[in-house]
């Protein structure tokens, strides 16, 4: 009689980029014969991949290390990550938790599984961050439609607010032929979308004679994939070369995202951001001058320490006036070992939120008026899922839909004809 698998459950926090480095962890496990489940089972094992660029992500981390030790008293917990690479004491410091891994050990996971002993106290292995200096490719592969693959880590920027530096380390990536032999494994899946991620894409080749401009026109070339969407690229980074690449490309979906942060200089500078918001806004008339239909959805942050009332409405009269199509909005969160942390102009919890509801609300006419323009165009759409009956998509330039359909739609793409503007959701009939 043989002896059942293992159970492994593994939990993802924080952003797309760490939902790839989990799948790769996780299919590492699954070649070296462990079951995988839910992490709502009973697992033998527990993997928590972290993030801790705000504070809920590390209240969110304790409390699902609490819940998976009371699931199975026996088990072993694993915690990996930012929060794991930045607090490593702090996380051993929590009952239940066995084995710590940093950013250069999260990889070998497996291979530490055999030091974790559950009645001798945590074991952490983390190394200082300025020694990290090895990339890991990754990409995900439980999305069967769209597999985000990971080309960069880390970040060489020194922005005031943010702990990605500590946490990842320098940037760096590998090399174009190999980032190409990845992408290639990833075509030979179900999937039929990539989503380029990393920590700072436009960074890529630093140090060597490629350049992110380099990757995407071989990209181009890739065989078995459909589409390829550019997740998150800085405004400095994102040349007018690339732009019109994107533009002339049948396989670069017609969507950027491009982080702003803030509409005012003085916060721009304070934030130690590498542009001003002219320079955003030449990025944006850029794109649209070369495809009026590209959708641009926009990172900014409020409550930033000393941003007065002129400041925030600087930032809230400039997105008003550009031609983008939807906000990604973030609450001022102090982090530990930043610089932010020691600037005075404390910004209050209430007008945090304050300014935070405006902007989500200005965030959903921006969005439904970037909708009411296709209303009546067709559009080709991805059928992704299944819900509520109906079967939803995104087209090219990221608008989702919904139709009635049947779900060996799902992963296949079709030119349908977007009818209904509901906000979020727009529908469409095939």
């Amino acid at each position: 009689m043989s002896t059942p698998a293992k159970r492994v459950a593994f939990h993802t926090l924080g952003c797309k980029l760490n939902f790839s480095e989990t799948a790769t962890i996780s299919r590492d496990f699954l070649r070296h014969g462990f079951e995988k489940v839910d992490y709502r089972d009973t697992a033998d094992i527990y993997v928590l991949n972290t993030c801790s660029v705000t504070e809920n992500a590390d209240k969110e981390a304790r409390k699902l290390i609490r819940q998976a030790k009371r699931r199975n008293p026996n088990s072993a917990i694993a915690v990996i990550g930012c929060y794991a690479q930045l607090k490593p004491n702090d996380i051993a410091a929590i009952d239940g938790v066995d084995l710590v891994l940093g950013a250069e050990e999260k990889f070998n996971l497996l291979n530490h599984l055999d030091a974790i002993d559950l009645n001798g106290g945590t074991k952490v292995i983390q190394s200082d961050i300025d020694h990290v200096h090895k990339f890991a490719t990754s990409y995900s592969s439980g999305e069967r439609t769209r597999s985000f693959l990971k080309i960069q880590d880390g970040c060489d920027y020194t922005c005031s607010f943010c702990t990605i530096p500590l946490a990842r380390g320098e940037g760096r990536s590998d090399t174009i032929s190999n980032t190409l032999k990845v992408a290639k494994e990833v075509a030979e899946t179900a999937a039929r979308e990539i989503v380029l991620t990393g920590v700072n894409i436009g960074d890529f080749g630093k140090g060597s004679q490629e350049s992110f401009f380099d990757l995407i026109q071989e990209l181009d070339k890739l065989n078995g994939i459909d589409r390829i969407r550019i997740s998150s690229i800085e405004p400095n980074l994102l040349t007018n070369e690339i732009i019109e690449f994107c533009a002339s490309s049948q396989k670069f979906m017609p969507h950027f995202h491009v982080p702003l942060q803030s509409g005012s200089d003085k916060i721009l500078s304070a934030m130690r951001r590498r542009y001003k918001r002219n320079l955003y806004e030449e990025r944006v008339a850029k794109i649209k001058s070369v495809n009026p239909d590209a959708c641009i959805g926009v990172d900014v942050i409020v409550g930033f320490p000393g941003e007065t009332d002129d400041d925030f409405l600087d930032t809230y009269n400039f997105l008003n006036e550009l031609e983008i199509s939807y906000l990604h909005v973030f609450t001022y969160s102090e982090r530990a070992n930043t610089d932010a942390i020691e600037m005075g102009g404390i910004i209050s919890n209430e007008k945090r939120a304050q300014r935070s509801k405006m902007l989500h609300i200005l965030s959903d006419k921006k969005r439904r008026y970037f909708h009411d323009q296709f209303i009546g165009k067709i559009r080709p759409i991805l059928f992704e899922t299944m819900k509520n009956g109906k079967i939803l998509g995104h087209t090219d330039n990221y608008i989702q839909v919904q139709v009635d359909g049947n779900p060996e739609l799902i992963n296949t793409i079709h030119s349908l004809k977007l009818t209904l503007n509901n906000g979020a959701v727009v529908d469409g009939e095939l």
